[in-house]
């Protein structure tokens, strides 16, 4: 986190009602955030250096989560990221877990464990810096 700035946490997920629905919850958390519907979108607009924070679906079109996840780790190794996912087969768990992540949730997801998964995962980053 930057000093007394909000945290700006990036949302990838391709169902624009999510994007809405998590906009909202983070929002209202005192977060700012940038919200898209595709990796690709996420990457044109080279936020990677301005984020705190990465929300990202894993079952998207071209650029899943999965290699969302090791783009931006290439570019930015100590971004905390979490996975969503509508998937609920064990396989896709198992994945998240080998590749690291700061959270995994299954939608629909409990929105105040959410925001606790956010919390956590910004204060582990402030405390690497």
């Amino acid at each position: 986190m930057r000093g007394s700035h909000q945290s700006r946490i990036a949302i990838v997920d391709d169902d624009v009602r999510i994007l809405e629905s998590l906009q909202n919850l983070l929002e209202s958390a005192g977060h700012s955030v940038c919200s898209f519907s595709s990796a690709q979108s996420l990457l044109e607009d080279n936020v990677l250096p301005e984020i705190d924070c990465l929300i990202a679906d894993i079952g998207m079109p071209l650029i899943n989560g999965f290699e969302l996840h090791r783009l931006a780790r290439d570019a930015r190794p100590d971004l905390p990221i979490i996975f969503i996912t509508a998937r609920p087969e064990a396989a896709t768990q198992k994945r998240a877990a080998a590749q690291g992540h700061q959270g995994f949730f299954r939608k629909p997801f409990d929105g105040p464990a959410l925001l606790a998964a956010v919390k956590q995962a910004l204060s582990a980053s402030s405390q690497g810096k």
